[in-house]
């Protein structure tokens, strides 16, 4: 598994990357036609350093360029915040025009604001552990995991349409995020069986799954509660966009 890790992530990073640009390639990539916001812009190339970046860090490893890696490395203290801002900037330029405080907006906010709480808590963990290399290199490639549903919707909408009647509803709207997030935790769930297998480990996988899980359940239950309703209500009046 340690092999993989430093020596096959990179190309399943550029996978990633590349399944990443061909889901934005209509709404973003290709300069579509419409008008697109400072808060995608600053959001797409925020994302998408981060996601260079990532691709960088593996083949540095996979180089045993250690010191080259632990200097671009201390770069992700700033593409990082940078990166979060961001995405919290879109979520309120997105979700604040609606006007609205409905199921769909909560939905969507959870969607959204949980999946960077996701993130930040797998990055987190992967600084906390950063001189363990196997650990920090498990935690920072999982950082692609709360990345999927965007990825997968725009694939969905676009070239498989049909799938979105079949997805679990909320209120009557089909929550397509679903399919990222059976992907995500299949995968996971690979990767906990793999590691095990291969090295006795139980702990990172594990830990990113269960992140990953209340993440995916939020999304189907916090619109019930008063609790994210107010923060909703809250988050969205602040004159962020």
């Amino acid at each position: 598994m340690n092999k993989f890790l430093f020596n096959k992530s990179a190309f399943w990073l550029i996978l990633f990357f590349a399944v990443a640009v061909f889901g934005f390639w209509k709404s973003y990539y290709s300069f579509p036609e419409r008008d697109v916001t400072f808060y995608e812009h600053f959001h797409g190339i925020s994302m998408t350093l981060w996601c260079l970046m990532l691709i960088a860090q593996a083949f540095l490893i996979r180089l045993r360029k250690y010191k080259t890696h632990r200097w671009v490395g201390r770069g992700s203290f700033l593409i990082f915040p940078v990166l979060i801002l961001s995405t919290f900037l879109l979520i309120h330029a997105s979700l604040s025009v609606n006007g609205e405080l409905n199921t769909a907006v909560l939905t969507n906010l959870a969607l959204m604001a949980n999946a960077t709480v996701a993130l930040i808590l797998i990055y987190g963990l992967g600084i906390y552990f950063r001189k363990d290399r196997p650990t920090h290199a498990r935690y920072m490639v999982c950082t692609i995991f709360p990345l999927f549903t965007p990825i997968t919707d725009r694939i969905i909408y676009n070239y498989l349409r049909p799938l979105v009647q079949y997805a679990p509803k909320i209120a009557g709207d089909p929550i397509v995020p679903f399919y990222g997030f059976l992907l995500a935790d299949l995968m996971l769930i690979g990767l906990v069986i793999w590691d095990w297998r291969s090295n006795r480990r139980k702990d990172v996988f594990i830990t990113v799954f269960v992140i990953l899980l209340f993440f995916h359940i939020s999304v189907f239950t916090f619109h019930q509660f008063t609790f994210w309703e107010s923060f909703g209500k809250w988050f969205l009046e602040l004159g962020l966009t």
